[in-house]
């Protein structure tokens, strides 16, 4: 039987474990934590304003590191750190060894099976996973059993797929189909995901919540595609361009955040993100590339998301410019983890 959680806030396991990130803060010397960009060096938000929008003043989650941000401990990972830790990137690269070619009743066949690395999201994720298809196709070493399939698609955010009969499902079958391929041959997503024009700002309420949706969509992934094994999971870019309400700040930031803790609800144990045993819950999960920067103040790994230049007249989708700088982020995440080399490249 699934384990089937409600989603309107957060479970006990999750009260539990924001306990301990709080407690944890003690911890911390405070030589190690890092400066929190200064709010007010940056404009207050004006939704006729667009490329005027610079910067918001959050901390990038990875940037945020071993500090604190409202209470809550940052990085990617558990413990405020950027990398999986070592007994979770040891199950991913397990399960890496375990990805081979299937036929289409899930059987494993060397000679004509196929991989299918199947994106999942909304029209941002669509559009940027096209450009990355394209960049695959310049790989030379690339494992010619590897199906890269477009499943992401406009207006589909994570309220919209949790239903397993929702049409979203219904038009990644036919496109499967298109290719000569099934669900069964389906064993790595891309996820990216987030909740439309979300009223609620609370922190951590609204990522807590949004994260419950997001165990909920993997609940229903789970039954499409019984052989995924693996997810590289992706956040928003920078949304304080947008004159929308659909998901500017401080939602597309959050959205990052409520990715992190679903992440490191898995680490952490949580039966309803469980990926191994008879009944597995969800895909390992991992981050792939957080992409959230505070518009044009730079990460301290140089990313920014600059307007005119990165967006498109809408100033919610990313142009040729944008799209390409997520593409080649996520060429070089896809054919240089150690995760995902092993199926990825010949």
């Amino acid at each position: 039987m699934r384990l089937v959680k409600g989603w309107s806030g957060p479970g006990i396991l999750s009260v539990l474990i924001l306990t301990r990130l709080t407690a944890c803060m003690d911890e911390v010397p405070q030589t190690q934590q890092p400066a929190l960009p200064d709010p007010s060096s940056c404009p207050l938000y004006d939704s006729t304003a667009g490329c005027a929008n610079t910067c918001s003043g959050l901390p990038a989650l990875n940037d945020l590191g071993t500090g604190f941000f409202r209470g809550l401990q940052g990085g990617l990972y558990p413990n405020g750190q950027n990398t999986r830790p070592s007994a979770h990137n040891a199950a991913g690269l397990s399960l890496a060894s375990q990805i081979l070619p299937l036929d289409t009743s899930g059987n494993p066949d060397t000679v004509t099976g196929s991989i299918v690395l199947l994106s999942i999201g909304f029209s941002n994720g669509r559009e940027e996973f096209e450009r990355f298809q394209l960049r695959m196709d310049t790989v030379q070493n690339l494992n010619p059993k590897l199906e890269i399939v477009q499943g992401a698609q406009g207006g589909k955010d994570v309220k919209k797929i949790i239903p397993d009969t929702a049409a979203y499902w219904s038009v990644i079958e036919d496109t499967l189909s298109l290719r000569g391929l099934t669900a069964n041959q389906v064993q790595v997503l891309w996820f990216k995901q987030a909740d439309a024009g979300p009223t609620d700002s609370s922190f951590p309420g609204y990522p807590i919540a949004l994260k419950d949706e997001f165990i909920a969509a993997f609940h229903t992934i789970m039954g499409k595609y019984p052989n995924v094994k693996m997810c590289y999971i992706s956040s928003r870019t920078y949304g304080n361009y947008m004159s929308s309400d659909l998901n500017r700040e401080p939602h597309a930031y959050y959205t990052g955040w409520a990715d992190k803790m679903l992440i490191e609800d898995q680490i952490n144990g949580e039966p309803e993100l469980s990926y191994s045993g008879p009944d597995p819950q969800a895909p390992w999960l991992s981050w792939g590339v957080y992409l959230w920067a505070d518009g044009t103040r730079a990460r301290s790994d140089g990313l920014t998301w600059n307007c005119p230049d990165d967006y498109k007249v809408d100033f919610t989708h990313m142009s040729d410019i944008g799209r390409e700088k997520v593409a080649q982020m996520l060429l070089t995440f896809f054919t240089s983890d150690e995760t995902t080399t092993p199926w990825v490249l010949k």
